[in-house]
């Protein structure tokens, strides 16, 4: 049992916010203590709708000695600066993915959490949830034998019909690669493992962006960002991917994400959800038989990672799964397939990272007492 309340302090009242306030209150060791907007309407409106005791500005929620972990759910270019704040203030902090926008800050950033003895999580932490966690044991149990392969597509095109500031979609920190991809490259690495090294080839389709949502419509976006990557990903376990992303597809029948085994394969849910569904095609067999989900966390449980790490500073010996070092492997992965079209070759990681810890079958939503 833990007997500590883990204060948290949300910096970014904008769309993805809601989620988070709403999921974090149902666990009885974190508290939602403070919001924090440059906007300040928008932070006491979150404070107002979801009941939390504090708006203020990201500078009087930094200097709150008050409180334990930062959400940082700050557009990508923020990141670094924010959470570079907050751990210089003594503060853990989990960012919205990615991690940081460069590789130098990300590497700072972790240097530097282990310096001030704090810990640093990161979106997404959907891996954690019923779906991909049973696809992970049906691997981890040899269900489709060992590895053989993988491939991951996420096609659309793009943000700007349907979000209503879809600017930063396409700046530097953005694009299908470092907005959409940490959802896939973050499963695969949880089902495979770490990659060894990446080639690419990468494009910008449409330099110039209409933007056709409200209240921006008729707008003029300036792309900044690959919007078309194709990355094929040399797992260290010996297993070859093949990821596309692509913001410039305007219609597509391909899978989320299928895994290849020597004895089977599966099929993997949209990585961006919680749920199912799955299914799995063997040898001999006639059509894709479903499965049952073995793991908690259906629907959508964002905040799920936050609860990780907040119990990880509650009990000192668990690690948390939706971890730094983790975003860090999976930022300089994206950072390689830009870096391999750039260059036309075959680009090495330095990073690496050990598959999270499985979460276990028994644990009921809203509790962490494992």
């Amino acid at each position: 049992m833990v007997d500590k309340m883990i204060r948290v302090g949300v910096i970014g009242c904008g769309k993805i916010s809601g989620i988070y306030f709403k999921n974090i209150k149902t666990y009885s060791f974190l508290e939602v203590a403070a919001c924090a907007d440059l906007n300040m309407a928008a932070a006491q409106n979150a404070a107002q709708a979801y009941a939390i005791p504090k708006a203020c500005t990201p500078q009087e929620l930094l200097a709150d000695p008050s409180i334990d972990i930062v959400l940082n759910l700050t557009v990508p270019k923020a990141h670094g600066e924010i959470a570079f704040a907050a751990v210089n203030s003594g503060k853990s902090v989990y960012n919205e993915k990615p991690l940081t926008v460069s590789r130098e800050d990300g590497k700072a950033l972790l240097k530097l959490a282990k310096q001030k003895k704090v810990l640093i999580g990161c979106a997404p932490d959907t891996v954690l949830g019923g779906g991909i966690q049973t696809c992970r044991k049906l691997i981890d149990d040899g269900v489709i034998g060992s590895p053989v392969g993988a491939t991951a597509f996420m096609l659309g095109h793009g943000p700007e019909g349907w979000h209503p500031n879809p600017e930063f979609f396409y700046q530097v920190g953005g694009g299908p690669m470092f907005d959409m991809a940490p959802y896939y490259l973050t499963t695969l690495v949880t089902l495979l493992g770490p990659v060894v090294s990446v080639i690419a080839k990468a494009k910008i389709t449409f330099p110039e962006r209409t933007i056709t949502s409200q209240p921006k419509a008729g707008q003029k976006i300036v792309v900044e960002i690959p919007t078309h990557i194709v990355t094929i990903l040399n797992f260290v376990n010996g297993a070859v991917g093949t990821l596309i992303t692509s913001f410039d597809v305007w219609k597509s029948t391909l899978p989320r994400i299928e895994i290849y085994g020597s004895e089977g394969s599966m099929l993997v849910p949209d990585p961006n959800t919680f749920g199912g569904p799955i299914s799995i095609f063997k040898p001999g067999d006639k059509e894709w038989t479903p499965k049952e989900l073995t793991h908690g966390y259906q629907v959508n449980s964002r905040g799920l990672g936050v609860a990780d790490m907040a119990y990880a500073l509650l009990n000192k010996k668990h690690k948390h799964r939706a971890n730094g070092k983790i975003a860090y492997h999976v930022l300089d992965i994206m950072h390689a397939a830009h870096e391999s079209s750039e260059k036309g070759k075959v680009v090495k990681l330095k990073s690496q990272c050990d598959r999270p810890l499985p979460m276990p079958m028994t644990l009921e939503p809203g509790k962490f007492e494992i």
